[in-house]
């Protein structure tokens, strides 16, 4: 399973993969403005969106690319390991009962 993350904050990048490697998941970080970031999102499972750290623009474009390929959006405030965590936590549980696609 693959999932993006879109804003939280440099210094947490680390640990936001490593929590995503203890659960075997793949996680791609954009904890800055990227450029076309809906083309990047096109082949994950799960977008995870911190609006806190995020621009309106980049938020837009990524709700906007999965809505257009049917991905789950977990959007949160806070941009804690512990939030991302609850974010994976919820993605095990929807993929386990077959509500998404699997990787």
């Amino acid at each position: 399973m693959c999932v993006a993350l879109i804003g939280g904050m440099d210094r947490l990048e680390r640990h936001y993969v490593g929590e995503a490697e203890r659960l075997g998941i793949a996680l791609r970080v954009f904890t800055r403005s990227e450029v076309n970031i809906g083309s990047k999102l096109k082949h994950v499972d799960a977008v995870v969106i911190f609006t806190n750290k995020v621009s309106h623009r980049v938020k837009a474009e990524a709700m906007k690319a999965a809505k257009s390929n049917g991905i789950p959006v977990f959007m949160h405030h806070s941009c804690g390991v512990c939030t991302l965590r609850d974010c994976f936590n919820c993605l095990l549980i929807i993929n386990n009962n077959g509500g998404t696609k699997d990787a």
